[in-house]
C-alpha cells in the first residue's frame, strides 16, 4: 500500500493515500514495468545501518478502521504469508518513508517494520530469494503480510501469479548511527515525553540525572498538584519524540508517554 509523502499531515490524507493500492497487482492501471527487465538485471538491496526514517514510522496509525503499532525494531522478526507486488501505477511516486518508489529495484511495502528494515524474503514454492529494503506501509489486506516492487517479484519469479507464499526474516544491520534528535524551535508547541512523577524532588531529580547522563536530555522538572514530574522535550514532532521513547527502553528505563501541554 503506497502513502503518499506526506510530513505526518492529517489522517485524512493518509487514508486517501492508503486507499489507492490494496489489491495489487490485479487494480486497474498497475502492471509491469514497460521497459525489458529480467530476474538477473534485478540486484539485492545492500543491508547497511540506517536511521529511522521520518517518515512512514508515527505509530500507531489508522487504516480502513484498523489501527497498526509499529514496531520498535525488527530485531528476531520473521513471518510466513502473502506476498503481493505492485508496479508501474506507483512507479516514481514517494513512499511512506519519503524515498520514491522505483519498482525496477529491490524494495518492499510492511505494515510494522519500522522503515527502513532490510529483509531477505524466500518463495517457499519455489526457493528463490531475494534481500529488500523495506521502505513503505503496506499491504492492508488481512491475508498478505508484504508488498514487493515488481523487481523484488520478479527475483521470486511471482509476476506471474501475482502472489505468492513467502518467508519474510529481518537483517539485522548492527546499530543504527545516532541521528541528532530535532526539538522544537522557539515558538513551537512541540512534542514532551513524561518519564515519571514522584512525590518527592529528591526521586524525581535522581531521574533526571539518570537521564541526563545516559544523554537523553533535555530533561526538566515541574512542579504540580502536589507531584515532581519529569519531563523531556520538547521535541519537533511525534516521530522525534518516538525516537527518543524508543531509545529510553532501550536504556533500560520505563517507557515514557507523550503529554499535552
Amino acid at each position: 500500500m503506497m502513502w503518499r509523502f506526506l510530513p505526518l499531515l492529517s489522517l485524512a490524507l493518509v487514508l486517501a493515500a492508503c486507499a489507492g493500492r490494496q489489491d495489487t497487482p490485479a487494480e486497474p492501471g498497475d502492471g509491469p514495468s514497460d521497459r525489458e527487465l529480467s530476474a538477473a538485471d534485478v540486484v539485492d538491496a545492500e543491508p547497511r545501518p540506517e536511521p529511522l526514517a521520518r517518515y512512514g514510522n508515527h505509530s500507531p496509525y489508522e487504516v480502513f478502521g484498523k489501527k497498526y503499532r509499529v514496531m520498535a525494531s525488527a530485531r528476531g522478526y520473521r513471518e510466513r504469508g502473502i506476498a503481493s507486488w505492485y508496479g508501474s501505477k506507483f512507479h516514481g511516486r514517494r513512499t511512506s518513508s519519503g524515498e520514491p518508489y522505483d519498482m525496477h529495484l529491490a524494495t518492499a511495502a510492511h505494515k510494522t517494520l519500522p522503515l527502513p528494515t532490510y529483509a531477505e524474503v524466500t518463495n517457499l514454492d519455489n526457493g528463490r530469494k531475494v534481500i529488500v529494503k523495506i521502505n513503505d506501509r503496506g499491504p492492508f489486506k488481512d491475508d498478505r503480510i508484504i508488498d514487493m516492487s515488481y523487481g523484488a517479484a520478479l527475483r521470486l519469479d511471482m509476476v506471474a501469479t501475482g502472489t505468492a507464499r513467502v518467508e519474510v526474516r529481518a537483517i539485522d544491520t548492527g546499530p543504527i548511527p545516532d541521528a541528532p534528535v530535532r526539538l522544537a524551535s522557539a515558538g513551537e508547541v512541540g512534542t514532551w515525553l513524561q518519564a515519571g512523577a514522584y512525590s518527592r524532588r529528591d526521586g524525581a531529580r535522581n531521574l533526571e540525572r539518570q537521564l541526563e547522563r545516559a544523554g537523553l536530555g533535555p530533561v526538566t522538572i515541574e512542579q504540580g498538584d502536589g507531584l515532581y514530574r519529569v519531563r523531556m522535550g520538547p521535541y519537533a514532532s511525534p516521530t522525534e519524540a518516538q525516537r527518543v521513547i524508543e531509545r529510553t527502553v532501550e536504556l533500560g528505563f520505563d517507557r515514557p508517554h507523550t503529554i499535552k501541554r
